[in-house]
């Protein structure tokens, strides 16, 4: 069974920075599709940030374009998302999150959690104003 386990989440202030990590215990080698979820709490989860590990196609929620950049070390097999000018509003549990199918590779894809097939437990991100 594949397991997806998230590091890297605290409490910052607005303006902050934090960098998320994902690692894939006992598994040889990164999934074609990756991404980052976020979940606040009563609200839907959503999509933050994809990437086509072939190809290196990233895709954005267009409410974090300029301010998280995702990355991955094929080495240590490890999954990043670096964010920057945190906001309040980008409190939630982050959730890291991958499939074998190769849906991320299109242009402008929105993640979505029914196409992933892998998740990890989730490490809390809380923005404070």
């Amino acid at each position: 069974q594949v397991q997806l386990v998230e590091s890297g989440g605290g409490s910052v202030q607005a303006g902050g920075s934090l960098t998320l990590s994902c690692v894939t215990p006992g598994y040889r080698y990164l999934h074609s599709c990756m991404a980052w979820f976020r979940q606040a709490p009563g609200m839907e989860r959503e999509g933050v940030a994809s990437v086509y590990t072939p190809a290196s196609t990233t895709n954005y929620a267009d409410s974090v374009k300029g301010r998280v950049l995702i990355s991955y070390d094929r080495v240590a097999n490890t999954l990043y998302l670096q964010m920057i000018n945190l906001k309040p509003e980008d409190t939630a549990m982050y959730y890291c999150a991958a499939d074998d199918g190769d849906l991320c590779s299109r242009g402008n894809y929105v993640a979505r959690k029914t196409e992933f097939a892998y998740w990890g437990q989730g490490t809390q991100v809380t923005v404070s104003s």
